[in-house]
């Protein structure tokens, strides 16, 4: 398009994964944001599965500024693309803090999604209006005690993003404490050809269809005991280091998504010469200051995923959010009704843009949890 913007998310993102921009550039976005899109074929061949699964499991090995600036560059071209595999790198962030911190089984899982290109979708509770993305979507039927005992789950998630084309569903669930003691939260790995595995049409919009946003169910699906990563989460909403991990990288990269989708805008208005210098220098700087915040959490991160990390990566995810909107606004009416009407593709980029509201935890509740933390007391997710 005749500017330098996003050259350096997408030179990135040619060198960690190898012919997905290539792709993704010569596809026209409304291919790559229908149902039944390539994109995620190309995903896999580029080894995108294993982008953030660490080297020494076979993975890519890259760390939350490299998955960030990942990220922006796929969001740019694939809104869809971008917000589904969001959903796909936190459940493997969070396997890897998981192994790293318990020496268990979930290293042979890491291992086998980087060798295999397994895709693993999501099924906590994304996207259910006032409902904690720690509360369960699922139930458990629990027979025996301890780590040998037989889990069983049963209930439906909608939406669910990589739900036609994921290997395993990772998913929240509340056990039973030890010796009749409170509740605590797991999380389980369900393959997707389990028995009792059904996926069901759900997603009806338009926008982010190519994100495969249907509706999974379980009905009575035995989930194996080496499957279930038991945390020490209980259901008042307060974190242990793998939740608080999994938090950092599912807010990072969430953001990241929606700012290439937002820069997909400043982009096409870069490139036009009569939308005015005042109106493309505000747009273009507001994102940069955005995608400079994020980078900071990210580098951040590098010193340990602590609850601090966490607060500021729910402050710059609301902020990016509050100035998306905004940045949006003006692209639109900055390239005016021609361009609007003679394409759908600033119609789809505005509409994906603002979904990142959507997402929890809702701005209201977790301002209110951010001004508890900042008074010093533990950060909750609500």
């Amino acid at each position: 398009m005749g500017t330098r913007y996003l050259e350096r998310e997408r030179e990135h993102l040619r060198h960690v994964l190898p012919g997905l921009e290539e792709f993704l550039a010569v596809t026209p976005l409304d291919e790559l944001e229908r149902p039944g899109s390539k994109a995620l074929t190309a995903f896999r061949a580029a080894g995108g599965p294993g982008l953030v699964v660490p080297a020494e499991h076979g993975g890519r090995g890259a760390d939350l500024l490299s998955a960030v600036r990942v990220q922006r560059a796929v969001g740019s071209r694939s809104p869809s693309l971008a917000v589904a595999t969001t959903m796909h790198h936190f459940s493997v962030a969070s396997l890897a803090e998981a192994a790293a911190a318990s020496g268990g089984p979930e290293w042979m899982l890491l291992a086998a999604v980087a060798h295999d290109n397994l895709l693993l979708a999501s099924g906590f509770a994304e996207g259910t209006t006032g409902q904690g993305i720690l509360s369960p979507a699922l139930t458990a039927r629990v027979e025996g005690e301890g780590a040998d005992g037989k889990i069983w789950l049963s209930g439906a998630k909608k939406p669910c993003s990589l739900a036609r084309s994921m290997d395993l569903l990772t998913a929240s669930v509340a056990l039973p404490g030890p010796e009749g003691g409170a509740p605590s939260l797991a999380v389980v790995l369900v393959p997707a050809d389990a028995p009792g595995v059904s996926v069901r049409p759900f997603w009806k919009s338009p926008v982010l269809a190519g994100a495969e946003s249907d509706e999974v169910v379980l009905e009575d699906v035995e989930v194996p005991p080496e499957l279930v990563v038991r945390t020490g989460v209980t259901e008042d909403g307060r974190l242990d280091r793998l939740q608080t991990a999994g938090f950092v990288w599912f807010e990072a990269l969430m953001t990241a998504s929606y700012l290439g989708v937002a820069s997909a805008l400043v982009e096409r208005v870069l490139a036009v010469p009569k939308a005015g210098d005042a109106v493309r220098a505000e747009a273009a700087t507001a994102v940069h200051g955005a995608v400079l915040a994020l980078e900071g959490v990210a580098r951040k991160a590098a010193d340990g995923l602590h609850e601090t990390v966490l607060a500021d990566a729910l402050a710059c995810r609301y902020t990016a959010q509050l100035l998306i909107g905004r940045v949006a606004e003006q692209c639109v009416e900055a390239l005016g009704g021609m361009a609007f009407l003679s394409s759908g593709d600033i119609a789809c980029l505005s509409s994906a843009c603002r979904a990142l509201a959507f997402h929890p935890p809702a701005r209201a509740r977790m301002a209110t949890a951010l001004a508890e933390h900042f008074t010093g007391r533990p950060l909750r997710i609500p």
